[in-house]
């Protein structure tokens, strides 16, 4: 197993996610950082922190600059961070040398780093709601088609009581559209710049450092936290958080989608199915697994992310370290998620005999709850309970349909009739639908 499963040129196909992947290469931390130091230039001059000259000549070599990550390894090993590399390569790019000592002026490493990060994730976030919009307008086409196609629900992996595949479909999709609203309240909390100085107090800058600050938020069309946020890991910890939630809720997906593509189910199908190497009848449901193993992993990264939280004093190594290990991988792990999501949504087919199949095959125990609270018209409730688990047991060792023994015993009551699915569907339709048109009213309002 490689060391680095989402950029594996082995697993590539499995893990790796294109899209995401290419903000999370060393040449998109590279220019993201660029890009800050040309936009940063660009407002001291403007400011008259530095020559008039320097801040154009600083953006346009920053646009301009191609630099070797390769060439920067020995001293970011040396010196535990990319930018003094970085910086002396970046200046040495730059045409006017008396530009150059201008570059970075009154910033530190983490201030570049961060705004350089902030920049990525502002374009991932773009393309995961991009893809979660996708899932949840397949999701709202499967709740309302099937708001009323009756099918087991299962509690504790027991049979239970019946539902629609409508309101599965929308018990799927309800948490990515809360995920969404709560992106919208992150999004500006997360996407700021940080420009603090070496200590958090922008004191080289003096009295036109709020000013630089905000005018680098907006230039780059980022928010003003207004103050440092180097030590303050919380927006890190609530994006990690929101990840691990929506690959939760994905693998949630997966797993319920995997069940009901099992052999002596076969409720549903799940598109592109794997192969085995040695049983020829096999046909694995590859996707929902690597849902539920995604969602894991991530879980497992986020808490790693929070643990940042306890930041030491102004800045501490060993906790923004750990970000680094963390985040990049997290994020990777729900690109993928979100792209696996995407397809595997999209090629969901129920089989509707199936589904009804545990409904109608006798004994047909998972009427019993219908069935007791109608005999409860006859006896007390207890009472009533009491002898439908009774018949139960006389139905499950007999193999006689329920209802039937109900009949014998309680004549009179048309108890068939009661264990018709679709008169025990309850609520599930109407979710499904309300589902349907929360989902239809979202995507109307992306446009």
């Amino acid at each position: 197993m490689s060391g680095a499963p989402f950029a594996s040129a082995l697993y590539q196909g499995f893990w790796h996610d294109p899209r995401t992947g290419t903000l999370f290469t060393d040449s998109a931390e590279i220019r993201a950082m660029l890009l800050v130091w040309g936009a940063l230039a660009e407002v001291q001059s403007e400011e008259g922190l530095i020559p008039d000259l320097a801040g154009p000549a600083i953006r346009r070599a920053a646009m301009e600059a191609a630099i070797d990550p390769g060439a920067l390894s020995a001293q970011t090993a040396r010196n535990g961070v990319v930018v003094p590399g970085l910086l002396e390569a970046f200046r040495a790019a730059i045409p006017g040398p008396e530009h150059r000592p201008f570059v970075h002026w009154g910033a530190t490493s983490q201030d570049i780093m961060e705004t350089g990060l902030v920049l990525r994730l502002r374009r991932a976030l773009d393309l995961w709601e991009e893809r979660l919009a996708a899932i949840l307008e397949t999701l709202g086409a499967l709740a309302r088609d099937h708001a009323e196609t009756p099918m087991a629900g299962r509690t504790y992996g027991q049979l239970a009581a019946p539902t629609s595949f409508g309101a599965v479909a929308a018990e799927w999709g309800r948490p990515l559209l809360r995920h969404l609203d709560r992106l919208e309240e992150m999004r500006p909390r997360l996407l700021v710049v940080s420009l603090s100085g070496a200590a958090g107090t922008l004191s080289m800058m003096g009295a036109q450092g709020p000013r630089v600050r905000a005018g680098l938020a907006a230039r780059l069309g980022l928010g003003d936290p207004e103050a440092s946020w180097h030590a303050e890991r919380d927006r890190i910890a609530e994006l990690a958080t929101w990840i691990a939630a929506v690959a939760g809720s994905l693998g949630k997906i997966g797993e319920d989608a995997g069940l009901l593509c099992q052999s002596g189910i076969e409720e549903l199908s799940g598109g592109a199915a794997g192969a085995s190497s040695t049983m020829p009848q096999k046909r694995n449901p590859v996707l929902p697994a690597q849902l539920a193993a995604l969602a894991r992993h991530a879980a497992g990264l986020s808490g790693l992310l929070q643990e940042g939280l306890v930041h030491r004093q102004q800045r501490d190594g060993a906790a923004w370290f750990g970000e680094w290990l963390a985040l990049p991988p997290l994020c990777m792990a729900l690109g993928r998620a979100t792209q696996i999501a995407e397809e595997l949504c999209a090629g969901l087919a129920p089989d509707i005999t199936a589904m009804r199949a545990p409904l109608e095959t006798p004994p047909g125990l998972i009427h019993a709850e219908a069935l007791s609270f109608a005999l409860a018209a006859r006896l007390p409730r207890p009472e009533a309970q009491q002898e439908i688990k009774r018949l139960c047991a006389e139905a499950a060792a007999q193999g006689t349909p329920l209802a039937d023994l109900l009949e014998r015993d309680h004549p009179g009551g048309d108890w068939t009739a009661l264990t018709r699915p679709e008169t025990q569907l309850g609520d599930a339709p109407r979710q499904a639908r309300a589902f349907a048109d929360h989902a239809a009213q979202r995507a109307a309002a992306r446009g």
